[in-house]
């Protein structure tokens, strides 16, 4: 279906990627302990659509070699080199949980590297998350610490007013039982200059992602409105 042993060099780590399609560039970032293949279905519709599509895998997930500490500033510096070494020329944006604070993380530092973005249950900071959820992931990282669980009860901390720079187009999704608490996501779209918020009915935090074509039809709907 795609091209799925790609490598690149950036930002001192070794990155692999998916890629597919031809059009207008796609780059398509999945959430903490995931890999590229949670957009299975998101890759053929948006490459259906006629995008050329690019899905990494963040460092030290999926097929690329593990590290002992994270950040997110990290990760969002290898998006930004990453779409500076392969060429891509304002490519459109998504991601998904962190994937999507590395969207922001990204916007706000290179402001010139995106066209437009989408992400979809992000947060500022730990607090923004539902407290039974991190209090869970707190115990368990306690007994067996994991550093991508400790990077997620850690990080991010984003300023609010700092969104206020992003001046592309932003669709900002949640699911109605998202883990993200809704004021966090009322906050995250009340400084995005211009943003527009759809609730996902039903939907947890990747219910609608995971082997699911609402997402990409989302995207596709967004992307074509540009």
């Amino acid at each position: 279906m795609y091209e799925a042993n790609n490598t690149v060099h950036v930002n001192g780590v070794w990155l692999h990627y998916a890629a597919a399609g031809e059009g207008k560039p796609v780059v398509l970032v999945h959430g903490n302990g995931e890999s590229h293949d949670l957009f299975d279905v998101e890759i053929g519709q948006l490459v259906e659509a006629g995008y050329r599509v690019y899905a990494p895998d963040s460092r030290g997930h999926g097929a690329n070699e593990r590290l002992k500490e994270y950040h997110y500033a990290d990760m969002a510096e290898d998006m930004a080199q990453f779409i500076r070494v392969l060429g891509l020329e304002k490519p459109f944006f998504y991601g998904h949980s962190d994937g999507g604070i590395i969207g922001l993380l990204l916007a706000v530092n290179h402001p010139e590297a995106l066209g437009a973005m989408a992400i979809s249950g992000a947060n500022l900071s730990p607090e923004g998350v539902d407290p039974a959820f991190a209090e869970e992931f707190g115990a368990r990282n306690e007994q067996n610490p994991d550093p991508l669980i400790t990077l997620m009860l850690t990080e991010p901390h984003i300023d609010p007013k700092s969104l206020e720079m992003i001046d592309i187009p932003v669709l900002v999704t949640v699911g109605e039982h998202d883990l993200i608490l809704p004021e966090e996501t009322r906050r995250i779209v009340e400084h995005l200059p211009d943003a527009r918020l759809i609730v996902v009915e039903g939907a947890d935090h990747g219910s609608y992602i995971a082997g699911s074509e609402i997402m990409g039809k989302l995207l596709i709907d967004f992307f074509g409105g540009l």
